[in-house]
C-alpha cells in the first residue's frame, strides 16, 4: 500500500497523539510494585520507528531498554541480562491483538579459564579475582582481560510465542552466538568504548524466512529519555507550563503565549536521566517487507519479559545456578506505549497490566475512558493558573483515547478489522524524518513519522502526553493540509483544524504548552543503528 496523505480521515492523524497520551513522567520505570523485585527484567522504554539512517529507509528499528536507572558506577557486577529469563518483542500485522511474530533473546553468562575465572597465585594457592575485568579492553583484543563473557541467542516464532515455530538467527557467517558488550566500566578499563562496543553491533543476520539482512544490537547505552523524573512524582512539583523561550531547544519556543514565565525554562539541568544514566538496550534492525503482511503497512508492537512459574532458591548457590527454575514461562513486564502502567493504570491493577495479553486489554478500558490524571491535575494546578472551576476535560467517556490506546486511526495507523488493544503502532508506509529534520512533537507538528507513529528517541512524550491529557487535541490543530482538509494551506495557519472528538469549551486549558521542563532535541543523538548514545562511563579517568 502506498501511503498517501489524502487517505488520512480527517481527526486521525492528529489525534494519534493520544496514543499513550493520557501520562506524564517516566516511561516505564519501576512501573508496578512487582517488578521493583526483578529489576534485571524491567522494561523501561519501547521504540518503534522506520529506519532513518541513511540507505535505511525500507527497514524498520525496535529498541527494547531494560534495567531502569542504572548509575554509570554501578559495580562491580554491572547490569548484566537474566539468564533465567526470556525477552521478547512481539510484532501484530493483521490487527487480531495477536502477535504473528515473536523475537525471543536469551542470554548466558560464562566465566573464563574454563568456569573457574580468572586466578592469581597468592602463596602457593590460586584464588580467583572479584572483578570482571582485569586489564584494559579494546575493540582489539576484546577477551583476553575480560572475566565475564555475555552471550545470547535470537529466535524468531511465528504464530503464538510460546508454541509457534522457531528459527535461530544467524550472522553471516552461520554462527547464532551473539556477545554482548560489557558495560562502560570506566576510561581505564575501556580506553574506547564507542569502537569496542561496535565490534559487537551485527550487520549481517539472516532472519530465516526474510529477505534481506537484519541488524542486532544488545549492550548498555545511554539514556535518551528526557523527564523531569524526580519533580513529576514528586505531585508533580512545579507549575507545569513553558517558561521563557531558550534558544538551545527553539523547537519548544511558544511565540505569543500570554502565560510565558509562569513555568521553569527548559533547560538540560531539568532532566533526570539524560547525562546521568544509562540504560540496557535490545536493538534490532529489520526488513519492513518482513515484518508486514500482504498489503497491510501497519504493525502493533510490544515488549515483555518473562520468568519461569516455579523457582527454589539454592542453600548452596554457585556463579552457575542460584535458584533452581522450571514450569511455563510467566509475563513479568509488559510495554508498548509509554507511560500507560505508570500513570494511567490504577495501582491495584498495575501488576495485572504487566502479565496481560494485548487481547485482555478491554478488561481495563476504564482507566482511558475516565482516566484519573487529569482530575489530578486540576486538584494541584487549579490555583496556581488561576481558574475558577475544573481544568480537566469534561467530556465522557474519553473516546478519542478510546481510539488512541487501543485502535490507532482508520486511515492511518489502525489495521483492518481491528481488535481493541494497548501497543504501540507504526505505519510502515510513512517515510521516515532524517534526524536533523526531526520535530520532538511529532504527529502535532506535522512530522508524521514521529509518535504516536511509533516513537523515535527524540520524540518529548512526556510534553506530548501533559497537553494532550489536558485537552489539547480539543483545539484546533495544524494539521488541515495533512488531512486533506478542503482550503487548508500549509504553513500559513489556515491548515488549522478540530478534529470533532470535543470542542474547546470541554477542555479549558488545552490550548496552553504543558511541559515537565525537561527537553531533548534530536541533534543530541546520532542517526545510525542502534540510534542511542554510547553509555556513560563508570570513571571518567
Amino acid at each position: 500500500m502506498t501511503f498517501s496523505m489524502r487517505h488520512l480521515l480527517t481527526g486521525t492523524t492528529a489525534a494519534a497523539v493520544c496514543l499513550t497520551a493520557t501520562l506524564a513522567g517516566a516511561s516505564s520505570h519501576r512501573e508496578a510494585p512487582a517488578i521493583t523485585e526483578t529489576p534485571k527484567i524491567d522494561g523501561t522504554d519501547f521504540y518503534m520507528f522506520r529506519s532513518y539512517e541513511p540507505t535505511r529507509g525500507n527497514y524498520v528499528t525496535f529498541i527494547a531498554n531494560y534495567q531502569p536507572l542504572q548509575a554509570p558506577y554501578g559495580g562491580p557486577n554491572y547490569f548484566t541480562m537474566d539468564p533465567n529469563a526470556i525477552y521478547e518483542i512481539s510484532i501484530d500485522n493483521n490487527g487480531d491483538a495477536v502477535e504473528d511474530m515473536t523475537f525471543q533473546f536469551s542470554f548466558n553468562n560464562d566465566l573464563s579459564n574454563k568456569g573457574f575465572g580468572k586466578e592469581l597465585m597468592i602463596g602457593d594457592k590460586k584464588v580467583a579475582i572479584p572483578l570482571r575485568n582485569f586489564g584494559p579492553i579494546t575493540a582489539n583484543d576484546s577477551k583476553t582481560n575480560l572475566n565475564e563473557t555475555e552471550s545470547y541467542t535470537v529466535n524468531v516464532i511465528r504464530g503464538d510465542r510460546r508454541s509457534g515455530t522457531s528459527a535461530q538467527l544467524v550472522i553471516g557467517n552461520g554462527n547464532g552466538n551473539f556477545v554482548k558488550p560489557v558495560d562502560n566500566i570506566g576510561q581505564k578499563s575501556l580506553p574506547n568504548y564507542a569502537a569496542y562496543a561496535n565490534k559487537f553491533a551485527y550487520d549481517n543476520v539472516t532472519i530465516p524466512g526474510c529477505d534481506g539482512k537484519a541488524r542486532v544490537f544488545v549492550g548498555q547505552r545511554a539514556e535518551a529519555f528526557a523527564v523531569n523524573l524526580g519533580q513529576v512524582f514528586d505531585l508533580v512539583n512545579l507549575v507545569p507550563l513553558q517558561g521563557a523561550d531558550n534558544n538551545n531547544f527553539p523547537q519548544y519556543n511558544v511565540g505569543n503565549y500570554p502565560y510565558k514565565g509562569v513555568g521553569m525554562q527548559q533547560q538540560r539541568a531539568n532532566d533526570d536521566l539524560i547525562g546521568k544514566a544509562n540504560v540496557t538496550s535490545i536493538a534490532l534492525e529489520v526488513p519492513i517487507s518482513c515484518v508486514t503482511a500482504g498489503s497491510e503497512p501497519v504493525i502493533g508492537a510490544w515488549t515483555t519479559a518473562s520468568l519461569p512459574q516455579g523457582s527454589l532458591e539454592d542453600p548452596s548457590p554457585t556463579y552457575e545456578q542460584d535458584a533452581k527454575f522450571g514450569g511455563a514461562w510467566v509475563q513479568q513486564s509488559r510495554l508498548s506505549a509509554p507511560l500507560v502502567n505508570e500513570l494511567v493504570i490504577g495501582l491495584r491493577d498495575k501488576n495485572l497490566f504487566n502479565a496481560a495479553e494485548p487481547t485482555q486489554d478491554s478488561a481495563l478500558a476504564t482507566y482511558v475512558t475516565n482516566p484519573t490524571l487529569p482530575a489530578l491535575l486540576d486538584s494541584l494546578f487549579r490555583k496556581a493558573l488561576g481558574a475558577k472551576g475544573n481544568i480537566a476535560p469534561s467530556k465522557f467517556p474519553r473516546n478519542d483515547l478510546v481510539a488512541a490506546f487501543l485502535t490507532g486511526f482508520k486511515g492511518f495507523n489502525q489495521p483492518a478489522n481491528v481488535v481493541p488493544s494497548e501497543m504501540l503502532r507504526l505505519n510502515t508506509a510513512v517515510p521516515a524524518t532524517p534526524l536533523a529534520n526531526q520535530n520532538v512533537f511529532g504527529v502535532v507538528a506535522e512530522d508524521l513519522a514521529g509518535f504516536p507513529n511509533g516513537r523515535r528517541p527524540a520524540d518529548d512524550t512526556v510534553d506530548i502526553a501533559l497537553r494532550v491529557v489536558m485537552g489539547a487535541l480539543c483545539w484546533p490543530v495544524p494539521l488541515g493540509a495533512e488531512l486533506g482538509a478542503p482550503g487548508a494551506v500549509e504553513d500559513t495557519g489556515s491548515d488549522l483544524i478540530n478534529l470533532g472528538y470535543c470542542a474547546s469549551s470541554t477542555a479549558p486549558v488545552g490550548n496552553l504548552p504543558f511541559t515537565d521542563a525537561a527537553p531533548i532535541k534530536p541533534s543530541e543523538l546520532p542517526a545510525a543503528f542502534p540510534y542511542l548514545n554510547t553509555p556513560l562511563p563508570g570513571s571518567r579517568s
